[in-house]
Formats: C-alpha cells, structure tokens, sequence
C-alpha cells in the first residue's frame, strides 16, 4: 500500500469534510421560479434518488435548460463520491499559499491541473486550467451543518489562462434548509460582472425553490 503525502492527507481531509448526500438519499421534488431582470418564470424540478433531473411545465426552453444546468451543478456538489476512486491516479504536492494560515496543494493528474487553498480543513480556493482558461473559485463563507460544510457565499472568477486577464466573474450567494435528515438549496442569487468589474452586475439571477419534498 503506497503511503500518502502530507500534501494528499491535507486535501482527502478538506474533500471529505464537505457535506454531500448519503446513499439512503430519496430525491426531492420542488416547485421552481426563476427570476431574471424583469421577467418571472416558473416550474417543476424533481431529482430522484438516482440523480436524475426532470424540469416541468417550463415555458421556455431555454431558461429550462439554464435550471438544469444549475441543478445538475448542485448534484456534483452533493453528490458523495470515494476519494480513492476519483483522485487514486493524481500527484499530489504542497506549495506556498499567499496567506500564512493557508496550505497551497497541487493536484495534477492525466488530464487535469488544478491547486487548491486549504485553510481549517474546508477548501476555499480551486483553480482548474483548462487550455486558454483558468477557472478559479473562491469560496468566503460557509454553512456548517453537523456531516459537513457547504459554500454558502462564493465567486467564480473565468480568466484568460495566458494573460491572466478576467473575462468574467460570477458571484453566488446560497441559501439551504434541512428537509429530514437532508440539507437542500432554497435559494440562490447569482450575479455577472465582464471585464473583472465587480461594481455593478451586467445580470442578476435568482433561483427560488419551494415546496420541497422529499420522495418516497
């Protein structure tokens, strides 16, 4: 059995201290609205203990296309997965992090270069490359429920991976209740800046959901 690194130890912690969704999870099913600029739009969602998405009684097929993009952004955060199985292949290695209480980790594997900040053993900071694009997410708060944290406040910043310059930031903030023994987003506000901006929003997003119920 080969022996883990500080480096992996530090983020297996981080990565597994994130709360997710047990086996035992039914799905639930919720009513939608979608609140963009002036407009309103409404619907069903259900997610079933498989994962699988269905969106209902959506006028437009494009806003239904842009909540399932947002609830299939919520299963890969929820979704448990074994740490061995995803990361077993990747390199794992320390680096320096720019503030003093916080660990830089390189992970690097076939396809993929990434680094992550670690600080309190939650991942606050994870800048994927991905060819001309660096994507960097940088979580500020937290909620800490009793198997795990969730970003709750968080940007995610899309930069051009050569020059460094910013195309375009997005800001969320997320709010979830616990229904049973699962925590499930109510709310979340998403607003765009261009050109690194971060004054006024080109757009502002909500998704509100409600009447959540979890299957049988």
């Amino acid at each position: 059995m080969a022996i883990q690194s500080t480096a992996e130890i530090l983020f297996q912690t981080a990565y597994e201290s994130r709360y997710t969704w047990d086996e035992n999870f039914p799905g639930y099913a919720a009513d939608v609205q979608l609140l963009q600029e002036s407009e309103v739009y409404t619907g069903k969602i259900q997610i079933d203990r498989n994962l699988n998405v269905e969106i209902t009684e959506v006028a437009d097929q494009q806003i239904e296309a842009g909540i399932d993009i947002q609830l299939q952004e919520i299963i890969t955060r929820c979704q448990r997965s074994d740490f061995h199985s995803f990361y077993g292949q990747h390199e794992f290695t320390l680096g320096e992090a720019a503030q003093t209480d916080a660990v830089m980790i390189f992970v690097k594997g076939e396809n993929t270069d990434s680094h992550y900040q670690i600080r309190n053993q939650k991942i606050y900071q994870e800048t994927r490359l991905m060819g001309r694009m660096a994507l960097e997410i940088n979580s500020q708060e937290f909620l800490d429920t009793d198997s795990g944290y969730i970003p709750s406040a968080y940007d995610v910043v899309f930069r051009n991976s050569q020059t460094g310059d910013v195309n375009s930031i997005l800001k969320f903030t997320d709010i979830y209740q616990k229904f049973g023994n699962y925590y499930i987003l109510t709310k979340q506000v998403v607003a765009e800046y261009e050109d690194g901006n971060t004054e006024t929003p080109q757009s502002m997003t909500e998704f509100i959901y409600s009447h959540i119920k979890l299957l049988e």
